[in-house]
C-alpha cells in the first residue's frame, strides 16, 4: 500500500502543478483523468462536470481516438449510470457495467466497457463531477483497494478543480477591474481638458466680431489646450498598454487571451503560431514596436468579440505569423457571415484605423453563410 500511496501523491502533484501553471479548468480535468487512468491501470477513463440543463459543462476522456469521439457524437446526457452517480453521490464498482439495471445504452460507435469503477468528486455536499474508469488492464477487474484509492484521489482532485475555478474567476474579475480603471483614467485625464477646450472655442467665436484681438488670444489658447489634450490622451494610451504585452510579448498574450475566451464561450477558440502561406510563416518574431503590438492585439480582440458575440460561430481560429518581413494576424470564424456591400459596422472602421495607424493593411472577407476572415498585415 505504501507504493500505491506514493503513486497517488505523485498523481495528485501533477494536478496541483497544472493549477500552479495557470492552466484552464479543462486542462486540469485532463490532467486528473490521465493521472487516474495511469494510477489504476485502466484502458478508459473519463470525467464529467454537470451543468444545469441535464448535460455536462465539461467532459474529458482518455483511451478514445479523435475518430472514435467523432463517431460517438454529442456528449452524454445525465442519464443511465452517469445520472445515477450524480444523484446518489456514492462510489460504484461493478464487474460488468452492462448488467446493472441503471445502465441504459451506448451510442453505436461507443467502445464496449465491462468492469467499471466510478466515484463522485465532491466539495462538501456538492458533487462537482464524476470520475470513472473502465476495463482494467490487469485481469480480475477493479478491487476494493482500487475503489479506496480512487476515492482518495477524487478528494484531492476536488481541491485542484476548485482552485482552477477560483483562478479563472479571479482573472475574469481582474479583467473587469482593468476595464473600470481604463474608464476612470480616460475620464480624469482627458475629459477635463476637452471641456476647457470647448468653452474656450465658444468664447473665441463670440468675440470674433466685437473683439478680434481677444478672440485671437483665445484661439491661441484653444491650440495650446488641444495640444495638451492630445499629449494627455497619448500618455493614457501608453499607460493602458496591456501589462501582459510587457511580460509575455504579443504571441503569448494572444495565446492566453484566446485560451480564456475558449473557456468562457461555447464556441471552440484556438490559437496557432505560424502556419501562414506568406513567407516561411515560421520565422522567429522579431522585437516589435510597442504601437504595433497594441494595434494588432486590439484588432484581434475586436475581431474575436465580433465572432463570438454576433456571428453564431462554432469555431474561431486565430493565427499569428512572421514571414517575408511582414507580421500577419488572421482571425477566421465559421459563423453566418455578412454582406460586405456597404457594410461599415462590426467595428470594421475601428479595426481599419488601428491597422493604418501602424502602417498595416486590414482585409475583411465575408459572405452570408460563409463565415468571416479578418486579416491584418504589418510590414516590419
Amino acid at each position: 500500500m505504501t507504493r500505491e500511496r506514493d503513486e497517488i501523491l505523485q498523481a495528485v502533484s501533477s494536478a496541483v502543478l497544472a493549477v500552479t501553471r495557470h492552466l484552464s479548468v479543462r486542462e486540469v480535468l485532463q490532467v486528473i483523468v490521465r493521472s487516474a487512468q495511469r494510477l489504476l491501470d485502466a484502458r478508459y477513463a473519463a470525467l464529467g462536470v454537470p451543468d444545469d440543463d441535464g448535460s455536462f459543462a465539461e467532459f474529458v476522456a482518455e483511451g478514445l481516438t479523435d475518430k472514435q469521439w467523432t463517431a460517438i457524437g454529442p456528449l452524454p446526457r445525465q442519464h443511465g449510470m452517469l445520472g445515477a452517480m450524480l444523484r446518489e453521490g456514492t462510489p460504484v464498482r461493478l464487474p460488468d457495467l452492462r448488467e446493472d439495471p441503471r445502465f441504459e445504452w451506448w451510442p453505436k460507435a461507443h467502445p464496449v466497457m465491462k468492469d467499471f469503477l466510478g466515484v463522485p468528486i465532491r466539495d462538501a455536499d456538492q458533487v462537482l463531477g464524476i470520475i470513472f474508469l473502465a476495463n482494467k488492464r490487469t485481469p480480475g477487474g477493479f478491487t476494493p483497494q482500487d475503489e479506496e484509492l480512487l476515492t482518495l484521489f477524487a478528494a484531492h482532485a476536488a481541491i485542484a478543480l476548485t482552485n482552477a475555478r477560483l483562478y479563472e474567476r479571479g482573472r475574469e474579475l481582474a479583467m473587469l477591474e482593468e476595464r473600470n480603471r481604463m474608464a476612470r483614467e480616460l475620464h480624469d485625464a482627458v475629459t477635463q481638458k476637452l471641456f476647457s477646450l470647448r468653452l474656450t472655442a465658444q468664447a473665441a467665436a463670440a468675440m470674433l466680431e466685437s473683439a478680434p484681438a481677444r478672440a485671437a488670444a483665445e484661439l491661441e489658447r484653444v491650440e495650446r489646450l488641444a495640444g495638451e489634450a492630445l499629449a494627455e490622451l497619448r500618455a493614457v494610451i501608453v499607460e493602458l498598454r496591456p501589462a501582459e504585452l510587457d511580460r509575455h510579448g504579443l504571441a503569448e498574450t494572444l495565446r492566453k487571451h484566446v485560451r480564456m475566451l475558449d473557456r468562457l464561450h461555447q464556441a471552440r477558440v484556438t490559437f496557432e503560431r505560424g502556419g501562414e502561406d506568406d513567407g516561411d510563416g515560421q520565422g522567429t518574431l522579431p522585437p516589435l514596436d510597442a504601437a504595433v503590438e497594441v494595434a494588432v492585439l486590439r484588432v484581434a480582440q475586436e475581431a474575436l468579440h465580433n465572432a463570438l458575440r454576433h456571428s453564431g460561430a462554432e469555431r474561431v481560429e486565430v493565427r499569428l505569423a512572421f514571414g517575408g518581413g511582414r507580421l500577419t494576424l488572421t482571425v477566421s470564424d465559421d459563423g453566418h457571415g455578412f454582406d460586405q456591400a456597404g457594410s461599415r459596422g462590426l467595428g470594421l472602421v475601428s479595426m481599419g484605423d488601428r491597422a493604418e495607424s501602424v502602417g498595416g493593411v486590414l482585409t475583411v472577407t465575408s459572405a452570408p453563410g460563409r463565415g468571416t476572415t479578418v486579416r491584418v498585415e504589418v510590414k516590419l
